[in-house]
């Protein structure tokens, strides 16, 4: 049985149809998955990259383009009255959920469709409140230890490679985005693409420009 980490923050809406998809994605293939919230506005930094909310024109596409999927994809979706939106208070949220801050699928499923289901701002206190309330852990999501296991999450991402949000990693390979759940399929079936050399070799190309 393979392993996957999926890591995650719940300002993405990509990350969130995702979500939503992988059970249906990988139907039939035996594996188990950890959940990892991470801080994508690290990476974004880390990287020195603009999300695609911070771009004008990307930005009107980007909330085109993930309507459109979750329409063709059958998954409910309504914007948020606000994005992007400082997501740590649910990132938090999710770190506290478990010792090793490592939520499970029904608490990421809350966090999420809190964000991206019913057109609300997502970062809104009574929500948040409520949220809190509704989930009701034990652990103070404030907490210094709390922050520190966000923050290692974050770093944990970083040290692998991990440049946005999904990324669903397994045996050290790095599948990101929405469109690379059919990869991953590939790869837990065994496809012989992937010990064809391509995979590695894609590393090897040079870099012709550097700005």
């Amino acid at each position: 049985m393979k392993h996957i980490t999926f890591y995650l923050d719940f300002i993405s809406p990509y990350a969130y149809l995702a979500f939503e998809k992988l059970p249906l994605a990988l139907m039939g293939h035996s594996y188990s998955v950890t959940y990892k919230p991470i801080l994508f506005a690290a990476l974004l930094k880390h990287h020195g990259q603009l999300g695609p909310a911070e771009m004008p024109s990307k930005r009107d596409w980007t909330y085109r383009q993930v309507q459109w999927l979750a329409h063709t994809e059958g998954v409910e979706l309504q914007l948020p009255a606000s994005h992007p939106f400082n997501p740590l208070a649910l990132l938090r949220l999710a770190v506290a959920s478990d010792a090793r801050g490592e939520p499970n699928r029904y608490v990421c499923e809350t966090l999420f469709r809190h964000v991206w289901r019913g057109g609300a701002e997502a970062a809104d206190a009574q929500r948040l409140q409520a949220l809190t309330e509704q989930l009701g852990f034990a652990r103070d999501a404030n907490s210094d230890e709390v922050k520190t296991r966000l923050k290692a999450h974050t770093d944990e991402a970083l040290a692998l490679g991990v440049f946005g949000v999904p990324t669903l990693v397994v045996d050290g390979k790095l599948f990101w985005g929405l469109d690379a759940l059919p990869m991953l399929r590939a790869y837990l079936a065994g496809d012989p693409w992937f010990e064809g050399g391509a995979w590695d070799a894609a590393a090897s190309v040079a870099q012709g420009i550097r700005r």
